[in-house]
């Protein structure tokens, strides 16, 4: 994936976007099935046009107050212009702007806002079973950005996201910015978590986690708990991020948590390293970088610790 993907146009501005005139989107059929050229007043007739095949339907820039699901096939969901495209606060079964049940999901270049739902689960996507691949998207203002299913099978990758204002309403309600369950395998590469409003930055149960390049800022965020959260355990690598923990904190004990719900997954050889670790300017407490609940034989190694940060804990 992308399945037939052009180039994009020129990347544009994901915050503007955000901020600009609620208007929606302007022009009629807005969404064009690459493969077959045909154009559709929604997205849900485009996926549904695909069907059971390969698809690769391009989004006009706009804001759209409707969602879609996909049942089955391969559906990569493409902006025409980066950050031009979002999708504002319409939920489908009450549980995503993109509900994905297909063989295989692509989303590149899009804008999700407003994503709640009174379960507090509401995402920009829900992933229920099949790969999914992200890129170069933002969610924002919301619960949660991406939220799945277990597919152990399956696998997500992210990378260019931005996740931003997710977490907790003002109403209590909420989950965390990125939640990720029984999956095969998650990787994060190249992403921005900042400004959370509750819960975790990126919780997941996968059993194997790659997390490299990406910059956790909560140096303003509130009621926020851990950076990652590998709740039952995880192998893989978390290396080459950057960590800043805020003073609005809910939890502030341990930015990267091992295994705090119970070992379900080994993480003999775990590593994590060469990460940059602080804590925000007038932040007084003091944290572990690792808080380790599973015991195993981790390697945390060449991590730059600021004051008040020390490198792990067992728990």
């Amino acid at each position: 994936m992308p399945l037939q993907a052009r180039p994009l146009i020129a990347a544009g501005a994901a915050f503007a976007a955000l901020n600009a005139s609620p208007g929606l989107a302007q022009g009629n059929e807005p969404f064009t099935v690459y493969e077959t050229g045909a154009r559709y007043g929604s997205l849900q007739e485009a996926v549904s046009a695909i069907g059971e095949g390969d698809g690769t339907i391009y989004i006009a820039s706009g804001r759209y107050r409707e969602c879609a699901v996909q049942e089955a096939g391969r559906v990569s969901f493409i902006a025409e212009e980066r950050g031009k495209a979002v999708f504002d606060g319409t939920m489908c079964e009450g549980k995503a702007a993109l509900v994905l049940r297909g063989r295989e999901a692509h989303v590149e270049g899009l804008v999700f806002t407003n994503a709640r739902v009174p379960d507090g689960n509401g995402a920009g996507i829900r992933i229920e079973q099949g790969n999914l691949d992200v890129q170069w998207t933002v969610f924002a203002n919301g619960q949660c950005g991406i939220l799945s299913a277990n597919d152990p099978a399956g696998r997500i990758t992210v990378d260019h996201a931005t996740f931003s204002r997710l977490g907790k309403h003002p109403d209590g309600t909420g989950a965390h910015a990125l939640y990720i369950g029984e999956y095969g395998l998650l990787k994060v590469t190249n992403s921005r978590f900042e400004r959370g409003t509750g819960g975790h930055y990126l919780k997941s149960r996968a059993p194997r986690v790659e997390v490299t390049g990406n910059s956790f800022d909560d140096s303003e965020g509130s009621a926020t708990n851990y950076m990652i959260d590998l709740s039952g355990g995880a192998t893989g690598r978390i290396a080459g991020n950057t960590f800043v923990n805020g003073r609005g904190k809910e939890n502030y004990s341990t930015m990267i948590a091992v295994a705090a719900e119970g070992v379900a997954h080994s993480s003999d050889g775990l590593t994590i390293e060469d990460n940059d670790v602080s804590l925000a300017p007038g932040v007084t407490y003091q944290t572990a970088f690792v808080g380790d609940w599973a015991g195993e034989r981790m390697v945390v190694r060449n991590n730059r610790l600021g004051k008040g940060v020390s490198a792990v804990e067992g728990r």
